[in-house]
């Protein structure tokens, strides 16, 4: 039976071109009022002025009234660490009373203390945890997410947060894109001997990972002090070798040249981002790599340095926001947190952010042409905002504005009055 939702006091359709939204292309929603979505077999038939709709559908429908709310393509968070064990709130209270992240790390805290906790853990215990996560990133609109491993930091326990990621996906809610970041931290076995981590990476992780088709990406922590530009370009040379694609992590902590090296490998996003400046900027630009900024870990970090969005989207950049939500520097799942931070603190408006967050963040996961908007043909992503401006999104944060959520046309949440 086909669905329509009625009443929708701003429906976003964020139809256009068949690509990432760049310049002002980004301050388009594509909004209709007083609209209607009609859907069948879980995908999006029209989206349009009610009127229009009701003169074509038959008898045999079913609806759902949007009390005249705000209605939105589901998020797409396109870059998360959601499967990991164990907490930070120790941490969290210790870079409070004035210790810096890295000298927690130094001391055997940070990735690590998660890298023990992550290990110890049953493969039910890190579903049953991510779940959780999950429940909460789709109380916050969200429907699809991209996940790296990173907290197993040893063959077996990268192929078991793999295989995590992949038990989550076959068994829902959402839709999930695997990433593999082996290349996260070295181990504390390993601490001496750097080249024998990468050399595992290289010969055993990512010929494993391949051969089992347990992600479509590969990512790097890319810093001087971890994985430095030189060493980092040979892990993602491997990883292209074996058919993934490139995510990086680069210029979060200091301006190594990581967007360079992003750029040079053709990536298809670098993220981060917070020290990249005009020449960093420029090479993602000519090679068309996408960034992807994540406010929320600069937030959570106390720091004030934040990615240059702004310069970004002028130098037509397709710009991605999202959560980076993980249990030392960004523990939110929350897109409408980061779309207030990416207002407030990078100068972004709130329509480019919420296209950063659907559309552009789809594209960036090779999943332009099946969500990010509500267009004819498309899987039926779609959320029911309970606000009825698409800025209220970005002016009244710390709430959790989702109404009723839709996966391929069904309901998976459903907020009690």
């Amino acid at each position: 039976m086909d669905l329509v939702i009625v009443n929708c006091g701003q429906l976003a359709t964020l139809a256009g071109p068949q690509r990432p939204r760049v310049g002002g292309e980004m301050r388009e929603l594509g909004i209709i009022k007083d609209a209607a979505l009609w859907i069948r077999d879980g995908r999006i038939v029209r989206a349009g002025r009610w009127k229009e709709i009701e003169r074509e559908l038959d008898s045999d429908h079913s609806v759902i009234d949007a009390e005249e709310r705000v209605v939105l393509p589901g998020f797409v968070d396109a870059h998360t660490h959601l499967v990991f064990g164990g907490s930070r709130a120790d941490e969290f209270e210790r870079r409070a009373l004035g210790e810096t992240y890295q000298s927690i790390a130094a001391s055997g805290g940070g990735i690590l203390s998660t890298v023990r906790e992550t290990r110890a853990a049953s493969e039910d215990e890190l579903t049953d945890s991510a779940l959780r996560r999950i429940g909460m990133a789709i109380r916050s609109g969200t429907t699809t997410a991209e996940v790296k491993s990173g907290y197993g930091l040893s063959t077996e326990a990268e192929l078991k947060l793999l295989q995590v990621i992949r038990r989550l996906n076959d068994q829902g809610p959402i839709t999930l894109v695997p990433t593999f970041l082996g290349a996260h931290q070295f181990p504390e076995e390993f601490r001496s001997n750097r080249a024998g981590y990468i050399a595992l990476i290289i010969n055993e992780m990512l010929p494993r990972v391949a051969a089992e088709r347990l992600a479509e990406y590969a990512d790097v922590f890319c810093e001087p002090h971890i994985f430095d530009v030189e060493t980092a370009s040979q892990i993602m040379k491997a990883a292209l070798a074996h058919g993934l694609r490139l995510r990086m992590h680069v210029d979060q902590l200091s301006r190594s040249g990581g967007a360079e090296l992003a750029a040079s490998l053709g990536a298809t996003t670098a993220d981060h981002l917070e020290h990249t400046d005009a020449t960093g900027i420029a090479a993602l630009k000519e090679a068309g790599v996408q960034p992807v900024l994540l406010p929320g870990s600069v937030y959570a970090l106390g720091s004030r340095q934040y990615p240059l969005a702004r310069e970004m989207i002028q130098r037509g950049l397709a710009v991605v926001l999202a959560t980076d939500m993980n249990p030392g520097s960004s523990p939110t799942p929350s897109i409408p947190m980061v779309i207030s931070l990416a207002v407030t603190q990078m100068g972004m408006s709130v329509a480019e952010a919420i296209n950063a967050t659907t559309i552009n963040a789809a594209y960036s996961l090779g999943r332009g042409s099946e969500a990010g908007s509500l267009e004819p043909g498309k899987i039926a992503d779609v959320v029911i905002h309970d606000c009825y401006d698409y800025r209220d999104l970005g002016y009244l944060f710390g709430i959790e504005y989702a109404h009723q959520v839709f996966v391929k046309g069904q309901c998976i949440y459903a907020r009690s009055r």
